[in-house]
C-alpha cells in the first residue's frame, strides 16, 4: 500500500489507494529526505527493522507477494507517511472533491468514532502515593491499525512495553522504567482545500497573486491485477501546485494542502520518545513536533503528569471559512507555519492530581484551575469542544474520588455507564417523554427503556433496547449535527424491539447475550458498549445480536511507586493477531470478556520463569 501497489494484488479497488500515493508524492519527499531529515541511528534502527522482514520472507516465501522484497527503511518511513494522512482524514477529502454531488461546507473534523481513553493519576490523589497511568486506546480488532503487544529492550537503554501496529519499528505508546504515555485520536482542522481559478484557455495553469502559473503534470501509471496471471496498467496523471496536490471534479479544480506533508521524522519523534529517561526529554521530543495529531497524556516515576492535545495546527489567515474550499488565488490563504508546540492547549501538575483525555475538548481535562482556556486559542486552529459519555464520565468518577486506589483506578477504566449528561442520556429521556405510541411492542420497549439505568453491564436487560436504540441515530445525526427527531428516534426503538423479540423471543434481553466477541470458534458474551470507558463498538444487528469489531483492545494500567514500574494488561484476542493455527489466536479473550488483566514482566528472570519459547534471527521458526 504504501509504495503503491496495492492494486496489483488486491485489483482494481486498490487503484485509488495507488493513485494517492502518487498524488501525495509520498516517495518525493523519502527521495528527498530520508538520508538528510533522519538521523544515523534512526535510519539503523529502520534498515535493521526493514532486514528483519527481509529475513523473515525469506523463511516464508508462501506468505510473500512477488516482487514484495527486497525491503528497505524506506519503505518503514513510507508506511508512516502513508498512514498517518489517512487518520486525520485526507481519503476523505480527496473522496468528496470528486464526488458527483457537493455536499456542503466541510464538517468540522471528528476524532475516530471507536475513541480512545487515558487517564493519570499524580501521587496527590493516589490512596499510596503512586502514579498511575492509563494506555487505551480504542482501534479495529482487525486489519493493519490493529494493535499488538511488544516488549523492547536492547543494552542501550531502551526498555519499553507497549503498543504497536504492524510496520513499527517503535512502540507507539506504553511505557518504560521511568516514565509512559498514551494518545488518544484528536481532531485538529489539518487539512485545508483551495479553489483554484483556472485559465478559460488553458486548464494547466491556475492564476496565483496576479500571475498564471502552470501546474506540474506528471504520468501516474497504476497496475492492476485482472483475472488469475493477466495484468493492466491503467495511465493517470498527477497534478501539483503551489498548494499541494490537484484533484479535477465535477465542481471544479482543487488543491489540497494538509499539515506536516514531507516530515519524516514521526518515526524518530516516536524513538526518542521511547528512549527518554525524564520528563525534560520526553518532553524535548515531543517538541520536534513531527506527529501532526493525538492528545497524549504522560505520567512517570517521580510523579509528574501532563496533557498536551499535540497537533501541527496551520497559522491561518483570519477572514476566511476554512470549512470551505477557499481562494487558491492569493498568497494570503497558503500558509506556512504552525503554532509552536509550547502554545498548544495543554495542562501539567493540574491542582485536582489527575488528567484525562477521552477524544473530547482540550478545554475540560480536568476539573479546577489548570485547564487551557477556549478564548487563548484562534477559533480557525479548529480545536473541538465536543464532550464525549467517555470525558464525562471519567471526569465524574476520578474528580469525585480524592483518594484513587489502585483497585478503583481499575474500576474507573473499566466502567460501563453512560452519563446522564451525555447524547445517551438525553436522548433516553426524549423516547420517555414521547407522546404513547399505537404499537403495543413500542410501549413495552419504552417501559423497558424507562427501567435503564445507562449501565452496559453484561446482564442488563435494558441495555440491548437502549444501546441498539439509540446509537444509530447517533451516528447518523453525528457530533454537533442536526437534532435527532422523535418520530425517528421511535422508528428505531421499533425496529430494534422486533429484531430482539424474533431472535430472543423476549425484548428485555441480558446484554452479554446481544453483545458478543466472536473469534475462531469462540463464541463470547460482552458487558460495555460503545462510547462508555469500557468500550465495545459492534457491527450490524443481526439474529438479535452484535458482533464486537472495535473499541478497548490493548489496554495497559501503569504504576510507579518505590519498587519501581509494575503493569498489567489485556489484548482483546492474543499475541498471535493473524495466525489462526496459534493458540495464542484467541487465548486472551476469556479474560478480556471477564475484564481482567495479564502481568507485564519487565525483569529477565520474570520473563524466563514464565517463557513459552526463545528464539533468535536465523533459526528455524518452531509453531
Amino acid at each position: 500500500a504504501a509504495r503503491g501497489q496495492l492494486a496489483a494484488v488486491n485489483g482494481r479497488e486498490a487503484a485509488p489507494n495507488d493513485y494517492m500515493v502518487q498524488l501525495l508524492r509520498i516517495w518525493d519527499a523519502i527521495d528527498a529526505r530520508y538520508e538528510t531529515e533522519l538521523s544515523p541511528r534512526t535510519r539503523a534502527l529502520l534498515e535493521a527493522y526493514a532486514d528483519g522482514i527481509g529475513h523473515y520472507a525469506a523463511l516464508h516465501p508462501e506468505q510473500v507477494q512477488p516482487g514484495f522484497t527486497p525491503v528497505s527503511g524506506r519503505d518503514v518511513v513510507a508506511g508512516f507517511s502513508h498512514k498517518m494522512p489517512l487518520f486525520f482524514g485526507v481519503g476523505r477529502v480527496l473522496g468528496e472533491l470528486v464526488a458527483e454531488e457537493d455536499e456542503g461546507p466541510r464538517p468540522p473534523p471528528r476524532a475516530a468514532a471507536a475513541g480512545s481513553n487515558a487517564f493519570a493519576v499524580a501521587p496527590s490523589r493516589s490512596a499510596d502515593g503512586r502514579t498511575r497511568l492509563l494506555v487505551n486506546s480504542h482501534q479495529p480488532w482487525e486489519g493493519p491499525v490493529a494493535w499488538y503487544e511488544v516488549h523492547l529492550h536492547s543494552e542501550e537503554g531502551w526498555d519499553m512495553v507497549g503498543g504497536v501496529f504492524p510496520g513499527s519499528p517503535v512502540v507507539l505508546h506504553g511505557h518504560n522504567r521511568n516514565l509512559g504515555w498514551a494518545h488518544t485520536v484528536n481532531a485538529p482542522d489539518l487539512i485545508d482545500v483551495y479553489a483554484l481559478e483556472v485559465h478559460p484557455q488553458d486548464p494547466e495553469r491556475y492564476r496565483f497573486d496576479g500571475v498564471w502559473r502552470r501546474v506540474e503534470v506528471r504520468p501516474a501509471p497504476i497496475r492492476v491485477k485482472l483475472l488469475g496471471p493477466f495484468y493492466w496498467t491503467f495511465q493517470r496523471e498527477v497534478w501539483w501546485s503551489l498548494h499541494g496536490p490537484v484533484l479535477r471534479g465535477p465542481r471544479g479544480t482543487h488543491a489540497i494542502r494538509y499539515a506536516g506533508w514531507g516530515d519524516l521524522r514521526i518515526v524518530e519523534q516516536w524513538y526518542r520518545m521511547n528512549k527518554a529517561r525524564d520528563f525534560a526529554e520526553w518532553k524535548e521530543a515531543m517538541g520536534v513536533a513531527a506527529l501532526p495529531m493525538f492528545n497524549t497524556v504522560y505520567a512517570d516515576r517521580v510523579g509528574n503528569i501532563y496533557y498536551v492535545y499535540n497537533a501541527r495546527l496551520p497559522l491561518r489567515a483570519e477572514g476566511y471559512d476554512w470549512s470551505s474550499p477557499v481562494p487558491g488565488n492569493t498568497s494570503e490563504t497558503l500558509w506556512t507555519d504552525y503554532l509552536p508546540f509550547d502554545e498548544l492547549p495543554q495542562v501539567e501538575a493540574p491542582p485536582s492530581g489527575f488528567v484525562q483525555s477521552c477524544n473530547s475538548s482540550p478545554y475540560q481535562t480536568t476539573l479546577g484551575p489548570g485547564n487551557p482556556q477556549p478564548g487563548d486559542f484562534a477559533a480557525n486552529l479548529g480545536i473541538e469542544r465536543k464532550m464525549t459519555n467517555r470525558s464525562l464520565r471519567a471526569l465524574e468518577l476520578l474528580g469525585s474520588d480524592e483518594s484513587i486506589s489502585a483497585v478503583e483506578f481499575e474500576r474507573y477504566k473499566f466502567d460501563m455507564a453512560y452519563s446522564r449528561g451525555s447524547d445517551v442520556g438525553r436522548l433516553v429521556e426524549e423516547i420517555l417523554e414521547a407522546p404513547v405510541s399505537e404499537d403495543p411492542l413500542v410501549r413495552d420497549a419504552v417501559e423497558v427503556l424507562r427501567a435503564w439505568d445507562l449501565r452496559t453491564d453484561p446482564d442488563n436487560r435494558s441495555a440491548a433496547i437502549g444501546v441498539l436504540s439509540i446509537q444509530p441515530v447517533l451516528t447518523a445525526t453525528g457530533p454537533g449535527g442536526r437534532r435527532a427527531e422523535a418520530p425517528e428516534l421511535m422508528q428505531s426503538l421499533a425496529r430494534v424491539a422486533r429484531a430482539l423479540l424474533e431472535a430472543h423471543g423476549r425484548i428485555d434481553v441480558p446484554w452479554r447475550e446481544v453483545n458478543r466477541l466472536r473469534r475462531g470458534e469462540l463464541d463470547l458474551g460482552l458487558g460495555g458498549g460503545p462510547d462508555v470507558l469500557h468500550a465495545v463498538y459492534g457491527g450490524e444487528l443481526r439474529d438479535g445480536r452484535v458482533a464486537g469489531r472495535a473499541g478497548d483492545c490493548y489496554v495497559l494500567l501503569v504504576e510507579w511507586g518505590p519498587d519501581g514500574v509494575s503493569s498489567r494488561s489485556i489484548h482483546q484476542y492474543g499475541s498471535a493477531t493473524l495466525d489462526e493455527r496459534s493458540r495464542h489466536y484467541a487465548d486472551q479473550a476469556p479474560l478480556f470478556v471477564q475484564r481482567e488483566l495479564k502481568p507485564v514482566w519487565m525483569d529477565l528472570a520474570d520473563i524466563r520463569a514464565h517463557l513459552e519459547r526463545e528464539y533468535r534471527p536465523g533459526e528455524e521458526i518452531v509453531r
